[in-house]
């Protein structure tokens, strides 16, 4: 399995244990200030980047607005739990070359644009992706007061870690 492949599903195993021990009502709480955005709608839009890449066209165009919004991922464990298996599954069963060029649609904020990715490329992103939005889940989690016994939750790889002065 290529690594970059074997990261992401590491990454994503910590959505599954998150999601293991939520509540549905924690699950979709919006109430922590100031975006009022829940875990289920941080969890269902990584997933739906996932998504996206897998609905790769013939053209080998990837199109990362056309993302499909399952609103019951964001308020059902279970639902989340089954659209991240998916998600898993077809990461396991990934079989188009790692470099493979594709040309990636996304709106950077000034409409949609076009550009030169490889899968590689755009897998790292999506793995960067999710991290960034563990961070902001990290905080929701803080915000709800809800214990998560993971140091590395919401941290890239590279960030510098403290060191204790004994």
């Amino acid at each position: 399995m290529d690594k970059i492949i074997a990261a992401t599903l590491k990454t994503l195993e910590k959505s599954r244990f998150l999601l293991e021990q939520l509540s549905d009502e924690q699950l979709q709480n919006a109430s922590v200030s100031p975006y009022c955005s829940s875990i289920g709608c941080h969890i269902r839009h990584i997933l739906d980047f996932y998504d996206c890449i897998f609905n790769v066209d013939e053209n080998n165009v990837v199109n990362l607005t056309a993302r499909s919004r399952n609103k019951a991922v964001e308020c059902a464990c279970c639902k989340a739990l089954s659209y991240l298996a998916n998600i898993e599954n077809s990461l396991k069963s990934f079989n188009l070359d790692i470099q493979t060029p594709v040309k990636v649609i996304d709106d950077l904020g000034m409409g949609k644009v076009e550009m030169p990715y490889t899968m590689a490329s755009l897998f790292s992103q999506a793995n960067s992706h999710t991290i960034h939005h563990y961070a902001i889940i990290n905080y929701i989690l803080e915000g709800l007061k809800i214990s998560f016994n993971d140091s590395s939750f919401g941290y890239n790889p590279t960030t510098p870690k403290n060191v204790k002065a004994s």
